[in-house]
């Protein structure tokens, strides 16, 4: 081999950089798995046994707290903070990891340290957080793997607050580090970024009709465009834009005005310069930057010379002092559209008192004016902003309750329960948006347990109405956000005893059994537990007729929410609209039924063998919704066997489309159709992986490994949301 200079190289370039790495983009419209094989073990090296709640315990938490204040006025040369507090520039990036969390599907957030990697290391609205996380690495290597980098995001904005005389409403630690980027989300299928948003809209005029699950409106921006829709400034137009965008993070008007007057009250936007000089950013700066991106030749590159938004100037005329200073400018003031020295669009005040303006981050003996993005230009102009402004301006108290529990739901939002949460300074109360369920006060013996069994099984109730209630009140779960689940049997309130794939008739009438069945209980039992334990008992039964002897695991412990502990308009996004699992889709969507399967199992973080297991289980135990017969390849449904794979790998049949989604499987001798199936059915045939997972459950030798998969992933679906078990 010649490997010489000029000789070729003895490996293949880009093999492993290139962005289009995958062997498998040769088939576009191939079924992409990657989505359930995500941060896998492999990945990360803390191992399988690090418990990171175990390590939080260990954490000096006030050590940590007072390290950080000191850290806020200790200026670095390499990036020297403004006015000698890095206070506005911890709270961007706290502000930024959680930010991006949307309702629709829970996904983004604070929860796993997504910021330290692509795409968000990149945004272009994070530009510059890069040198932010890395002032802080000092700190993390202080505090090691007692601290998160999710949890220090977060805990270094409140401490910016704090150290600027704001009192946060508190911090719960919690959020684990992942070790990969979050490859699987949906931020946008733009390849520009900052594309025009009419992208992201079904009708531009509509502001409503913001693509689902997205929250921000362009490629790149954690929110609205700072310049107005498009970069052109228009107040009442990007109040559209702010006002759906919140609303997809969960904020109402109040929280939103609160917001955003809190988080332009310290700090300042950067934008003191050409920003054609800036280099890449971080995932595609030279090997020779270390990680840093924007890298600015005029100048020092940082301090006066720095260049992120475009944006040059403070909001305020004290930036690093809690105070009321957004409103008193904001609305004391006649603001007119100027350039920044980046040529962004940005709003100054007409005519101010020199005294007024906020000092030069870098130069005291100077004083520029103050600015105002277009966003901040609505919360004047909009009429119901402008209301809820004046109230807060009036009222500075009021304003800082509402910012307080405004900022610690944007920043805990996607953690969870408050059971999820870590540390002396969790707030006692239990707060709505949290998703709060009493706790039970009874254990149950084995014995009682065998008891409640039989009684549902002799209830009247067939299997499959106590499998489907089940797994219907278990199925909402999803990991982003760690909403949903069984506990809590919110399966019982609205919205969810009304949604469509629930099968109301059905539910009302387990509901109404379940009901009979505890009131007349000498131990009173939760009808979460019930409705858990009473498909549990179903599957059980089902694995015995089907000749394997198992007992399915049950853990009690659920309570049962009230509608006062119910955010009833908050669950509306966790409404099924499919589920493959059941063979059901409420409409048809441009999305294949297959994908939008995939995406609903990895929300309930399930790997692609337990789908597999659960889809083949569910179709023998007949329990489509609405009865239906697809999928169902068995002559003896109801048992639990692995008769789905048996036939669907059987090549004594051949399959035929009828539409879209429905096909006739006929038997090749006689013509004769034997079953029918849909694309979620055929999918495990048809894809490569997953057919080695079905031709493995359909072996003779594994048909008790089937059984056991299967009551496993059961199992682990049921418990999601139990994390008093984990």
């Amino acid at each position: 081999m010649d490997n010489s200079k000029n000789g070729k190289c003895p490996v293949m370039h880009g093999a492993n950089t290139e962005i289009h790495d995958s062997v498998m983009d040769w088939w576009p419209k191939a079924l992409k798995l990657d989505i359930l094989s995500q941060h896998d073990t492999k990945t990360n090296p803390l191992g399988k046994d690090f418990n990171y709640k175990e390590e939080f315990k260990k954490l000096d938490l006030e050590a940590l707290k007072n390290d950080l204040k000191a850290f806020m006025t200790e200026s670095q040369d390499w990036w020297p903070a403004d006015w000698g507090h890095y206070g506005g520039l911890m709270i961007r990036m706290a502000w930024h990891s959680a930010g991006t969390y949307r309702i629709a599907d829970g996904r983004g957030g604070s929860n796993t340290g997504n910021q330290r990697f692509a795409p968000l290391n990149s945004w272009p609205d994070n530009g510059n957080l890069d040198k932010a996380r890395r002032l802080l690495w000092p700190i993390k290597k202080k505090y090691g793997n007692k601290i998160s980098w999710a949890d220090l995001f977060i805990l270094a904005g409140n401490m910016a607050y704090e150290s600027m005389g704001f009192k946060t409403f508190g911090f719960a630690g919690g959020r684990e580090d992942i070790w990969h980027p979050e490859t699987d989300i949906n931020w946008g299928t733009e390849k520009e970024w900052l594309a025009a948003t009419k992208n992201r809209y079904t009708n531009d005029s509509d502001r409503n009709t913001l693509e689902n699950p997205l929250a921000a409106v362009q490629m790149g921006l954690i929110y609205v465009n700072p310049e107005g829709v498009d970069g052109n400034p228009d107040p009442l137009k990007s109040a559209q834009d702010v006002r759906m965008t919140f609303k997809r993070m969960a904020m109402n008007d109040e929280e939103t005005v609160a917001l955003t007057a809190g988080g332009h009250t310290v700090g300042k936007a950067h934008g003191n310069g050409n920003p054609d000089l800036l280099g890449p950013s971080p995932e595609g700066a030279e090997i020779h930057d270390q990680g840093f991106g924007w890298m600015n030749s005029k100048g020092k590159g940082n301090g006066n010379d720095t260049v992120t938004s475009g944006l040059e100037g403070a909001w305020t005329t004290n930036p690093t002092k809690w105070d009321n200073g957004y409103f008193n400018l904001l609305l004391n003031h006649e603001w007119e559209v100027k350039k920044s020295p980046a040529g962004a669009n940005q709003w100054e005040p007409i005519d101010m008192k020199e005294e007024d303006k906020p000092l030069n981050a870098f130069d005291p003996g100077k004083r520029q004016n103050p600015i105002m993005t277009d966003a901040d230009m609505a919360m004047k102009m909009d009429p119901e902003y402008r209301k809820i402004s004046e109230r807060f301006h009036k009222d500075q108290k009021y304003f800082e309750e509402v910012f307080a529990r405004a900022w610690f739901k944007l920043t805990h939002r996607d953690l969870g329960p408050r059971s999820r949460y870590l540390g002396a300074d969790v707030p006692a109360e239990d707060l709505i948006w949290q998703d709060p369920v009493p706790a039970v006060d009874y254990t149950l013996s084995d014995a009682e347990v065998e008891d409640l069994k039989t009684k549902l099984l002799n209830s009247g109730l067939s299997r499959t109405e106590l499998i489907n209630t089940a797994w219907d009140s278990a199925r909402t779960y999803r990991g982003s956000d760690y909403r949903g689940g069984a506990n809590g049997a919110r399966i019982r309130l609205a919205p969810q005893k009304d949604w469509e794939g629930n099968e109301p008739e059905r539910l009302q009438k387990v509901l109404k059994t379940l009901t009979e069945i505890q009131s007349g209980l000498s131990k009173k039992v939760s009808i979460a537990d019930l409705i858990v334990l009473g498909g549990s008992a179903a599957v059980e039964k089902a694995a015995q007729e089907a000749g394997v002897n198992i007992k399915v695991p049950f853990s009690a412990g659920r309570g049962d929410a009230t509608d006062e502990m119910t955010d009833a308009e908050s669950f509306e996004a966790l409404e099924p609209i499919h589920d493959g699992y059941r063979n059901w889709l409420k409409n048809d969507y441009d999305v294949k039924p297959e994908e939008l399967m995939l995406d609903r199992t990895q929300l309930m973080g399930l790997t692609a063998p337990e789908m597999t297991a659960l889809v083949g289980g569910m179709r023998v135990l007949g329990t489509n919704h609405g009865g239906t017969k697809h999928g169902v390849f068995t002559d003896s449904e109801g048992k639990l066997s692995n008769d789905f794979f048996v036939n669907l790998t059987d090549m004594n049949n051949s399959w035929k489309p009828v539409s879209e989604n429905l096909y006739n499987i006929v038997d090749r001798k006689t013509g004769a159709t034997k079953w029918t199936a849909t694309r979620i059915d055929l999918v495990f045939g048809s894809n490569s992986i997953l057919r080695a997972y079905a031709e493995f459950y359909a072996q003779d030798d594994n048909k008790e490994k089937f059984v056991k998969d299967f009551v496993n992933a059961w199992v682990k679906v049921m418990n999601a949301d139990r994390y008093d078990l984990k």
